[in-house]
């Protein structure tokens, strides 16, 4: 086979799998089957996109796991979210930096 010959099936093949990635990419994903049913399931999505569906909520109280803080009581290990970001990690009063979920007791 001459060598512009192999070049231009390559040219093909490079322009082809271009072309399959960027349809792939392209479509829309469909909602899994359970959240199409039933308008119940909507208002359940819509507050999840709202974000009213998280684990914690600005002015609630959270204790941090006795291995990130030992040899502190429970009283020394609690404090009050300050504010909630998109990332679902908090901000704490009185404590520097962001935190997640894991890094607290979970509620009894």
């Amino acid at each position: 086979m001459r060598r512009t010959a192999k070049r231009l099936l390559g040219g093909l093949a490079l322009a082809a799998g271009g072309l399959g990635a960027v349809a792939l990419l392209g479509r829309k994903k469909k909602p899994p089957p359970q959240q199409q049913q039933g308008a119940a399931r909507g208002s359940d999505v819509k507050s999840q996109e709202r974000g009213l569906d998280r684990w914690a909520r600005p002015g609630m109280s959270v204790t941090f796991r006795g291995e990130l803080m030992p040899g502190r009581q429970r009283a020394e290990r609690t404090f009050r979210i300050a504010e909630l970001l998109p990332s679902g990690r908090v901000l704490l009063k009185g404590v520097a930096g962001e935190h997640t979920e894991h890094e607290f007791e979970q509620i009894r």
